[in-house]
C-alpha cells in the first residue's frame, strides 16, 4: 500500500508542478506523502460512526461520544500549544506523538466478532471509545504543528494553491477507501477488527514522514512558570486577541454558530440513515464520503480562491453550502424516491443534499485548517490556530448531545431545521463582521 501511494503522491506532484523554491518541493512532497497515507486513515474511519451502532450494537448516547471525541480534545489545544513552545525538536516530538496516540488502535484486534459479546458486555464500548480518545489526541499536537511548519515554508503566493492540492490528492484516497472498505464490511462485518491496527501503524508512518519537513531553527521558551501560571498566561494571551482582533473574534464567532449546526446534524446523521432509509455500509459509505468528487473539483478553485479574498467572504460559502444541505437533509425523508446500483441504494433528494455538502467540504477542507491564519502573523500562526481547535473543543462539550435529546424530543425534521437557523446567522454575521471591520 506504501508503495502505491509514494507512486500516486509521485503523479500527483507531476501533474500539480508549479514554479516553485528548492525547499517548497521538498515540502510539497512530504505535505502530499502524509496527505494520502492520511486519506486512508480517514477513509476507513469514516465509516466508524455506523460500525459503533449496526455492528457493535451501541447506544445512540455512546454514539454521540464517540464523535464528541474528535472535538472534546481541542480543549487542550491551548495548554498543547504551550508545550509546542517550550519544543525546540518539534520532529522528536511529533513522532513521540504519533506512537502514544495510535499504539492504543492495536488493541482492537483482541475485540470480540460476535453481535452477542457486544450486547452482553459495554465494556468493548467503553474500550472502544477510549482507544478512539488517545487517536483523537494526536490532533491537538499535529495540527498547529503542521500549519506553523507549512506556513513557514510555503510562500504566501501557494499556501492557499499547495494546501489545495494536498486536500484533493486527500480526498481522492478517501473516496477510494470509504468506498471500498464499505462494500468489504458487507461481506465481512468484523474485518475492521484487524483493519483498525493496520490504520494505527500507517499514522504513525504518515506522521513520521511529515516531521522530516525542514524546521527553522528557534530557541524554545525557556520554562520559569509552572503549567498553571502558563495555562493562565495562554489563556490571558487568547482572551487578549480576541478582544482586539475583531475580524478574528467575528471569524470564530461564525464557527460557533457553525460547529454547534454541524454537530448537532452530525449526531443525528448515522441513526437517520440507518433508521430511516436502512443503509448497508456501502451505501453509508457512498454518501459519508461521495460528495469529495465535487469537492475534488472545486479545491483547486478554492485553494487559490481563500488567498485572494477575505476569510469571512470565503466563510459566507462555506456556511451557505451547509445551510442549504442541512435543509435539504431535514425534508429528504419525505421524498424517498431512488434507484439501485448493485448494492448502493442512491436517494436523490439526499445526491442533491450531498451536493452541496461537496461544495461546503471544499471550502471547509481550507477554512478550518488554514483560515485563522488570515488574522495574525507567521510567528503567531500556531497560537491562532490553538485558539481556534480550543473554541472548537468548547462548542463541542455539549453539542452532539444537544443533537440526540432534540432528535428524540422532536424528530428528525426540527432537529435539521435548527442546524439550518444556526448556520443562517452563521452567515449573516460574517456578511455583517466584513463590512463593518
Amino acid at each position: 500500500m506504501l508503495k502505491l501511494l509514494f507512486l500516486l503522491s509521485k503523479y500527483v506532484f507531476m501533474f500539480t508542478r508549479l514554479k516553485l523554491k528548492q525547499n517548497e518541493l521538498k515540502v510539497f512532497r512530504l505535505h502530499l506523502l502524509f496527505s494520502l497515507i492520511q486519506g486512508v486513515i480517514t477513509g476507513v474511519f469514516a465509516l466508524n460512526e455506523l460500525i459503533f451502532i449496526k455492528d457493535m450494537d451501541a447506544s445512540n448516547y455512546q454514539l454521540s461520544i464517540l464523535l464528541q471525541l474528535s472535538v472534546l480534545v481541542m480543549l487542550v489545544s491551548i495548554v498543547a500549544n504551550e508545550f509546542l513552545k517550550r519544543v525546540s525538536n518539534k520532529k522528536k516530538m511529533l513522532r513521540w506523538a504519533a506512537l502514544i496516540t495510535h499504539f492504543p488502535l492495536l488493541f482492537i484486534i483482541l475485540f470480540p466478532s460476535s453481535m452477542t459479546e457486544y450486547q452482553n458486555n459495554n465494556i468493548y464500548h467503553y474500550l472502544f471509545l477510549g482507544i478512539f480518545l488517545f487517536f483523537y489526541l494526536n490532533l491537538v499536537i499535529t495540527l498547529p504543528a503542521i500549519n506553523q511548519m507549512l506556513k513557514n515554508a510555503y510562500s504566501y503566493e501557494n499556501f492557499g494553491k499547495l494546501y489545495g492540492y494536498s486536500s484533493t490528492a486527500n480526498k481522492i484516497v478517501i473516496i477510494i477507501t470509504t468506498i471500498l472498505f464499505g462494500f468489504w464490511l458487507d461481506k465481512h462485518n468484523y474485518s475492521f477488527l484487524y483493519i483498525y491496527p493496520i490504520m494505527g501503524i500507517l499514522g504513525v508512518l504518515s506522521i513520521f514522514y511529515l516531521s522530516k519537513i525542514p524546521q527553522i531553527p528557534h530557541t524554545p521558551i525557556p520554562v520559569r512558570t509552572s503549567i498553571v501560571e502558563s495555562l493562565r498566561n495562554s489563556l490571558f494571551f487568547a482572551f487578549d486577541v480576541l478582544k482586539k482582533n475583531k475580524a478574528f473574534l467575528h471569524f470564530e464567532l461564525g464557527f460557533m454558530f457553525y460547529g454547534f449546526a454541524w454537530m448537532v446534524s452530525t449526531a443525528v446523521i448515522p441513526i437517520y440513515f440507518n433508521d430511516v432509509f436502512k443503509m448497508n455500509h456501502a451505501t453509508y459509505g457512498f454518501y459519508k464520503n461521495g460528495y469529495n468528487l465535487l469537492a475534488i473539483i472545486l479545491l483547486p478553485y478554492f485553494g487559490g480562491l481563500i488567498g485572494r479574498i477575505d476569510a469571512r467572504k470565503f466563510g459566507v460559502i462555506t456556511f451557505g453550502a451547509l445551510m442549504l444541505f442541512s435543509f435539504l437533509l431535514a425534508i429528504a425523508q419525505y421524498f424517498p424516491q431512488s434507484i439501485e446500483i448493485g448494492t448502493i441504494k442512491i436517494y436523490f433528494s439526499l445526491v442533491l443534499a450531498y451536493g452541496f455538502y461537496g461544495v461546503f467540504a471544499a471550502t471547509m477542507a481550507l477554512l478550518w485548517f488554514i483560515g485563522s491564519a488570515y488574522f495574525c502573523k507567521k510567528e503567531d500562526t500556531a497560537s491562532y490556530q490553538s485558539i481556534h481547535l480550543t473554541l472548537t473543543g468548547m462548542r463541542g462539550v455539549l453539542s452532539f448531545q444537544i443533537g440526540i435529546w432534540l432528535y428524540f424530543t422532536f424528530g428528525y425534521t426540527t432537529t435539521f431545521f435548527i442546524a439550518t437557523l444556526s448556520l443562517f446567522i452563521a452567515v449573516i454575521l460574517m456578511i455583517w463582521s466584513y463590512k463593518r471591520t
